[in-house]
């Protein structure tokens, strides 16, 4: 029999008031510790201001910040496997306070890209597949919902943390600013983090018996792992396109950049209430199901980017857009706790949602390079829809494997 630690959970605390609880902390830890994705966007101007490089330089500390995100989730995520939620998530948020500070002492564009890529990225990694891994041990009843909200932990952060951080900016500058969040993030990160102590129920602790799925599939975990990456990958070639561009779309369009931040935020305000609806629909139908139909809308919304630019179709189709694809990332993190094993979460969703940023980053540089071919973000589109396209065939063959399983024990 297998001793659990002193402070390890039991299944009554699975849907317990606890569980909530947990849930709530979560959410709040995700809100400040997803600052490290966001605020090296804001920054960009200035840093490029400052050491006076153009405006490809200039990213290349946002594209290591994702390089050490996509990479933190895998490594993070297999960590917390072994040794439970807590201490891996320490150790981030420290990297992640460090960082900060390290960037705004730094005397180069180099210096700045190396604490973004090796201590932001990566410990800001931590409060996304990390953490909604941890959060899907906590519940059964209502894993859809709570999984769904532990997300919406980044795009809450994405409403936040750009709107306050101009007016610091204005009047001490973007180090200043960077050396506050710094401090914010290690004052209030590493408490939130040790009310998170106690280990997951006993299939998510390393060492337990080994859990079979919940749900049967006609899959192997490494088949069924190679196909969420795919669909993942490509949702996210086509949700890029968006929002990565839609700001540039607006200039070309002749409406500015004040209109096209609107509608991204928008977006992401829709997102938020998309992945909160797409929660409560999985714990009714199934994720894989809720997958389908997010990807579906999102699809249908990306082509109507086409024939309706004027300024108000825009503004509605963005929204549109937004309530569509909010709750397609975290369905990979319920459909993973689905059908795997409890004691991989943490591997397993970080590896897919790796795949998601991949398709974000990936996908934001191909439209770039279609526009600059073509002329026209028409192709660009049109593209996105392609990779959509993908995403729901990899989609469809997980349903009907999924319904094969089904009918074969009935």
């Amino acid at each position: 029999m297998t001793t659990l630690p002193a402070n390890a959970a039991n299944n009554a605390d699975i849907d317990s008031f606890y569980a909530w609880t947990r849930l709530g902390i979560s959410l709040l830890l995700a809100t400040i510790g997803g600052v490290g994705t966001w605020a090296v966007v804001v920054v960009l101007p200035a840093v490029q201001a400052e050491f006076g490089i153009d405006r490809a330089a200039a990213s290349t500390p946002y594209t290591a910040t994702m390089v050490g995100f996509a990479a933190g989730n895998v490594l993070i995520g297999r960590a917390i496997d072994r040794f439970g939620y807590w201490i891996p998530a320490l150790a981030a948020s420290l990297a992640l306070g460090a960082g900060f500070l390290l960037a705004s002492l730094a005397n180069s564009i180099l210096g700045v890209t190396l604490a973004q890529g090796l201590l932001i990225g990566v410990g800001c990694s931590a409060i996304f597949g990390p953490l909604i891994a941890d959060v899907s041990h906590w519940f059964n009843r209502r894993r859809g919902v709570a999984v769904t909200v532990a997300a919406s932990g980044n795009y809450i952060a994405g409403a936040v943390w750009p709107t306050i951080m101009p007016y610091v900016m204005q009047g001490h500058g973007w180090r200043v600013t960077y050396a506050v969040i710094g401090v914010i993030c290690l004052v209030t990160m590493v408490p939130l983090v040790l009310l998170l102590r106690r280990r997951a129920p006993h299939e998510g602790i390393s060492g337990a018996p080994r859990a079979r799925p919940v749900q049967p599939i006609s899959l192997s975990p490494s088949q069924l792992q190679v196909l969420l990456v795919i669909a993942g990958f490509g949702c996210c070639m086509a949700m890029s396109m968006p929002q990565v561009h839609i700001v540039a779309y607006c200039m070309d369009l002749g409406y500015g950049v004040a209109r096209g931040a609107d509608m991204l935020s928008i977006m992401l305000a829709a997102g938020v209430v998309s992945r909160i609806g797409s929660g409560f629909l999985a714990d009714r139908i199934g994720a894989v199901k809720t997958l389908l139909i997010g990807s579906a809308l999102q699809c249908l919304s990306l082509l109507f980017y086409i024939p309706f630019d004027g300024l108000a179709s825009l503004y509605v189709v963005s929204l549109v857009f937004g309530l569509s694809q909010g709750g397609i990332v975290p369905c990979y993190a319920i459909i993973v706790r689905g059908y795997m094993p409890a004691r991989e979460a943490g591997r397993r969703v970080g590896i897919v949602l790796m795949a998601t940023i991949f398709g974000m980053a990936v996908g934001g540089w191909m439209s770039g390079w279609i526009y600059d071919l073509t002329g026209s973000y028409a192709a660009a589109f049109l593209n996105g829809i392609g990779w959509n396209l993908v995403n729901l065939a990899a989609i469809a063959l997980l349903m009907w494997k999924a319904n094969r399983s089904v009918t074969a024990l009935a």
